[in-house]
């Protein structure tokens, strides 16, 4: 993997599989950044970091802070599952889409993102891929103070500490960032900026050799501002809407055996979330939901095969008020599924090493469905090893999806299916001294696709079939502690089918083309990062009449951070973001910022 700072002792990946698992050893498609890339690069939100993933298209409503979608594999943007800290965080009160404007990545030490259906393992949402987040754990991250002031009035503080260690430990930490922001809509009109603020808390305990217990929980609060419609026209303009998001969950846990023999594990977690919309400070609109989750899962070895077995059960809630239309869309909706999961990861038989996941989910609002996951990891020799994966992925239709309702523009459609995506990918890979390489293609296609109705007033299941199909290239070099260097190329062809038989149409916000460089290091008391990424031209349809299909143009997104340890406890960096100053567009007609300069101060005890 481009990402491992020690090249002879791989990672371990957390989501490729339900049990940890080395990341050279699994047959899934991962990318792993680490602790030092986050830190040497300095990006404020986990979304900063996704542009270096192979097909991860990200795209912003406007500046920093502005809603953030991620669409990975030409998936869509609620076809992403999110773990942080392993609790399941797409927000059911919008959409079910993964929050990334929200996650601030000073509260960040471990990103890593599986690429591919993978539903047999985790269920629904994962079409696309799942990203998982993760905090510093106990015991293995220095007490850190940070602060950083730039462009825009943009500023950052963050502080972690963590106590004790992997067996009896607690970790924390508390960040904020915000900015003054700039006019999204035509550069000469109100400023739109954000505020975030976010803590997290993780910890364990092993009560003895053969139980350990523990927990996890993260509480966010956000202010967005946004140029919305105008209320008379109905057109996008300048106006002073503004988004208050919270989003909160904890997870508790209780782990019985040895992962290495056998292990049993329960566990109970609750999610809150809450989105109010405002304008000019008086009320609009409201949705707020909860889930609650709760699981049992055991596994064992045998004769060097593991075996895998987990039962889940979940509750989600909704809940919508409004003022702007007298209450009309006012509306509480409540469901549960629950689910039984198998995987079997047989052992090393001669080169090859198989892999077999099944996973039944029981809906109570639609017809209960089966995905499967095959796998076979071939070790050729001489660090070369080839890959092979068949998946299948699902997706639940939203609340909005099934029961929203604006009245004369839209009603949900409560008769909708989940959408279903099957998929396979072979892959080849290097993996030798310093350097490591990998070289996949990948085929899905989704069936029953949630798509606007013909007259744009709801939303229906295609009955045609949408494709994604691509190339990944991934490089990395360790040339030393002074330089490593990361590199990505995609190639995609998504096409969206919404009548059987009709030509498919080209999907938006995919661009065809979207690529990373990265390189970071340290010498003496310098530390620095850097990072270019490339998207294409890419296709997207204006919000507002006439609504017409608009080909937006490629741009390079460079950016570049410098830090001098100032004694062995301080360190100033300075950082660039946008180097280039490339004024571009990821939706039309909503700007994003040009070239902005910050610079910090980190407080380190303990290093």
């Amino acid at each position: 993997m481009p990402d491992l700072p020690i090249i002879d002792q791989p990672a371990i990946v957390v989501t490729a599989s339900r049990a940890e698992e080395a990341a050279d050893r699994t047959p899934a498609s991962v990318t792993l950044i680490d602790a030092e890339k986050i830190e040497r690069l300095s990006a404020p939100l986990v979304a900063d970091y996704l542009r270096l993933v192979p097909s991860a298209a990200v795209s912003t409503s406007g500046p920093a802070g502005s809603q953030t979608q991620l669409r990975i594999r030409g998936a869509e943007a609620n076809h992403s599952l999110l773990f942080v800290d392993g609790i399941r965080a797409n927000d059911p009160a919008a959409g079910n889409e993964p929050r990334f404007e929200l996650l601030n990545a000073d509260l960040a030490s471990r990103i890593e993102v599986v690429r591919g259906p993978q539903s047999a393992l985790w269920g629904s949402e994962a079409v696309g891929g799942v990203v998982s987040v993760e905090g510093a754990p106990s015991g293995a991250d220095p007490s850190q103070l940070f602060a950083e002031y730039g462009s825009h009035s943009t500023w950052r503080a963050a502080g972690r500490t963590s106590l004790g260690d992997r067996d009896r430990g607690l970790s924390l930490g508390l960040a904020g960032q915000g900015s003054d922001g700039i006019d999204a809509f035509d550069g000469g009109g109100d400023r739109d900026g954000y505020r975030n603020w976010a803590g997290r808390i993780a910890g364990r305990y092993r009560l003895s050799p053969a139980l350990l217990v523990g927990g996890s929980g993260f509480a966010i609060r956000g202010l967005s501002q946004f140029d919305g419609y105008n209320q008379n026209s109905f057109q996008h303009d300048d106006t002073l809407d503004e988004t208050h998001n919270r989003l909160s969950a904890g997870r508790i846990f209780a782990e019985w055996g040895n992962r290495d023999r056998s292990y049993a594990m329960a566990s109970a977690s609750l999610l809150k979330s809450s989105n109010r919309n405002d304008l000019d400070d008086v009320f609009l609109n409201r949705t707020s939901a909860g889930r609650r989750t709760s699981s049992i899962e055991g596994g064992v070895q045998l004769d060097g095969h593991r075996f895998i077995a987990a039962a889940e059960g979940e509750r989600e809630q909704f809940e919508a008020r409004d003022d702007y239309y007298g209450g009309l869309t006012n509306q509480d909706r409540t469901r549960r599924h629950r689910s039984l999961t198998l995987e079997w990861r047989g052992r090393k038989m001669g080169p090859f090493t198989p892999g077999l996941a099944v996973r039944r989910d029981l809906f109570s609002a639609f017809k209960d469905a089966t995905s499967a996951r095959a796998s076979l990891l071939t070790d050729v020799g001489r660090g070369i090893s080839l890959a092979a994966n068949y998946a299948e992925g699902i997706a639940q239709p939203t609340f909005f999806d099934l029961y929203g309702f604006f009245p004369g523009s839209y009603v949900g459609n409560p008769s909708l299916k989940p959408e279903r995506s099957r998929g396979w990918e072979i892959s080849a890979r290097y993996r030798r001294n310093s350097v490591s390489a990998s070289l996949t293609y990948y085929r899905q296609r989704l069936r029953d696709e949630i798509v606007d109705s013909p007259d744009f007033t709801s939303t229906v299941n295609a009955d045609g079939i949408s494709t994604r199909r691509g190339v990944e290239l991934e490089l990395g070099w360790l040339v030393g502690p002074a330089l490593r260097l990361a590199g990505t190329y995609t190639h995609l062809d998504a096409t969206e089918q919404k009548v059987a038989g009709a030509d498919p149409e080209r999907e938006q916000r995919r661009p065809r083309h979207t690529g990373s460089l990265s390189a970071d290091g340290m010498i003496g008391r310098w530390s620095y990062g850097a990072a270019v990424s490339f998207v294409g031209k890419h296709r997207d349809r204006r919000d507002s009449a006439p609504y017409e299909l608009v080909d937006l143009s490629s741009y390079w997104l460079a950016s570049a951070n410098l830090a001098y340890r100032l004694s062995d406890a301080l360190e100033a960096n300075i950082r660039i973001a946008n180097a280039l100053d490339d004024r571009h567009e990821d939706l039309v007609a909503y700007r994003t910022e040009g070239r902005t300069i910050h610079a910090g101060l980190r407080l380190a005890f303990g290093r």
